[in-house]
């Protein structure tokens, strides 16, 4: 996990580092404008502006000779000649380029540059016309095909390697209910970059193959020049400026860094920092969100600022987004609010036991919108943070350490009332669940209709466990009271019968068949007799 989150954070760096070059490319464009000589899709130099001649057209025609000589396929002779003072690169006799001060950097004279230039363009020539070869074809299909075949293995290797984290993922979210939330994260997370690579590694495929063959490796080039052409254009206005798809997908990956880095300060300070402060889970876990949600305003400040954005100009949206809440979103601004009342105010607290209506469990977690409760079923209920301000919620932990639960028992009448407070007293005695202080206390509810009833009343550490040691309890009191004589009463009714007629009034088919039925009673008795 933590190799994974140290990746993420040098991806995010590296986003950051490229996103500033990215800004920074028009304006040396501006500065110093240039224009490539091409062939067969590679770049070989670029040429520079001059007086009276733009870059581009200059690049145009060498291009448009180069592609010739080389499609002509015939021996080409390069050459530098002095023409005016001026070195010129030749091409089987016939002017490419002349080279000026303009094309040569600082530190190199013309000629040198013209020699350098033209040995690119020899070799160049050379390797376009040899590629074009029937050998050069079969090779280069025979490379392309078994680059398909190992990123087909590829693909299916990273597959089978997700799956397998994914399937150790599953077996610690049964053996570790309390951990599904970061799991559930890193499980998308992992799902994210298996498609990012697979999808990264068909295009590396793709372009591989296109640059083997010339023809393809044009259209490749051109495409790329689109797309980044595409990617690289600012056409997002946002605020006085206007950004390119890049930049903002940089922000955005910048952003999700963000929330990676205060999601880590958070466990880092929750899990090493505040429990060595003896706090109680719950406050450690507020301090914690206070902490990550002003990490999160902070540095979305920061880096809205270190991008450029001016803040002001996004008032207007913020005022519509003030007005859609107030509006539309009443339902969450509402939980919004309940849940920083929650958060401040701390009616219950992360690890407290909680009643809210008919759901029972341990608060899980407290977030601005909702609350996550673990009931002991183990089943996770989102509550909004609304019910816990509006309706009534028992809170076991909230007063204190121990809480305290009810065992109702009934006893015959006949049964020695000091001898059962003695026995219940005892049965609660060695067991390591019910406290010693307070002592456990035995009342006489009153007189029952088949007992004597009374309730035990003892103190507990987990109310969370309060229904299997009530069990435990009920358990152990039975068998003390067996061992101990004393009868435990069921329940009774009394039944009275008075003898008498009753005026029954029968209809003659009714009588005829009783007669009947008597009848042949007496005749089998008789024959049994």
């Amino acid at each position: 996990m933590s190799c994974i989150k140290t990746k993420s954070l040098r991806i995010v760096a590296l986003s950051f580092i490229l996103g500033y070059i990215l800004s920074l490319t028009p304006v040396w464009a501006q500065e110093n404008p240039t224009a490539p000589i091409t062939l067969d899709g590679r770049q070989l130099f670029k040429v520079s502006q001059l007086e009276g001649f733009e870059a581009q057209p200059r690049a145009d025609y060498a291009n448009q000779m180069l592609n010739r000589v080389v499609q002509s396929g015939d021996p080409v002779q390069v050459k530098v000649v002095e023409i005016k003072d001026l070195p010129v690169i030749r091409v089987n006799g016939l002017n490419l380029l002349t080279v000026t001060e303009k094309d040569a950097p600082e530190g190199m004279l013309k000629e040198e540059q013209a020699e350098l230039w033209r040995d690119r363009i020899d070799v160049a020539i050379k390797l376009a016309q040899e590629q074009r070869r029937p050998g050069y074809i079969r090779q280069a299909l025979l490379i392309s095909v078994g680059c398909v075949l190992v990123a087909i293995a590829l693909t299916s290797l990273l597959g089978s390697i997700w799956h397998r984290l994914l399937q150790r993922l599953s077996r610690q979210q049964e053996t570790l209910p309390e951990a599904v939330a970061p799991t559930r994260s890193l499980e998308l997370f992992l799902k994210f970059t298996l498609a990012l690579l697979r999808t990264g590694l068909w295009l590396l495929v793709a372009l591989y193959t296109t640059n083997q063959f010339p023809q393809t490796r044009v259209w490749s080039q051109e495409i790329a020049d689109l797309v980044v052409y595409s990617l690289a254009s600012p056409i997002i206005p946002l605020g006085d400026k206007s950004y390119s798809v890049i930049q903002v997908i940089i922000l955005i990956g910048l952003f999700y860094g963000l929330l990676i880095v205060t999601k880590t300060v958070k466990n880092v300070l929750r899990s090493r920092v505040l429990r060595l402060t003896g706090m109680n889970r719950g406050a450690q876990e507020t301090i914690a969100i206070i902490a990550n949600y002003t990490l999160i305003l902070l540095g979305s400040v920061l880096l809205l600022q270190l991008w450029g954005l001016d803040l002001s100009s996004i008032t207007i949206f913020a005022g519509v987004l003030g007005v859609g809440i107030g509006l539309g979103l009443q339902g969450i601004a509402k939980e919004f609010v309940s849940g920083l009342v929650i958060i401040f105010e701390r009616p219950i607290q992360v690890g407290d036991f909680v009643n809210v209506g008919d759901f029972m469990g341990t608060v899980e977690r407290i977030s601005v919108r909702s609350t996550e409760i673990r009931t002991l079923d183990q089943v996770s209920i989102i509550v909004p943070n609304s019910r816990f301000l509006e309706n009534e919620v028992m809170n076991w932990n909230h007063s204190g350490f121990v809480t305290r639960i009810k065992l109702p028992i009934a006893v015959a009448y006949s049964s020695d009332l000091t001898k059962v407070r003695s026995a219940l007293i005892d049965a609660t005695k060695d067991y390591e669940e019910v406290v010693s202080e307070p002592p456990p206390l035995v009342i006489f509810k009153g007189y029952g209709d088949n007992g004597l009833n009374l309730e035990l009343l003892v103190w507990i550490r987990e109310p969370r466990k309060q229904f299997l040691i009530k069990s435990d309890l009920y358990f152990i009191i039975d068998a003390i009271l067996r061992d101990r004589n004393i009868e435990i009463p069921f329940p009774q009714r009394d039944l009275y019968v008075r003898s008498g007629s009753l005026p029954i009034e029968l209809s003659p088919q009714l009588e005829a068949s009783l007669a009947k039925l008597l009848k042949k009673y007496d005749n089998g008795a008789n024959q049994r007799d």
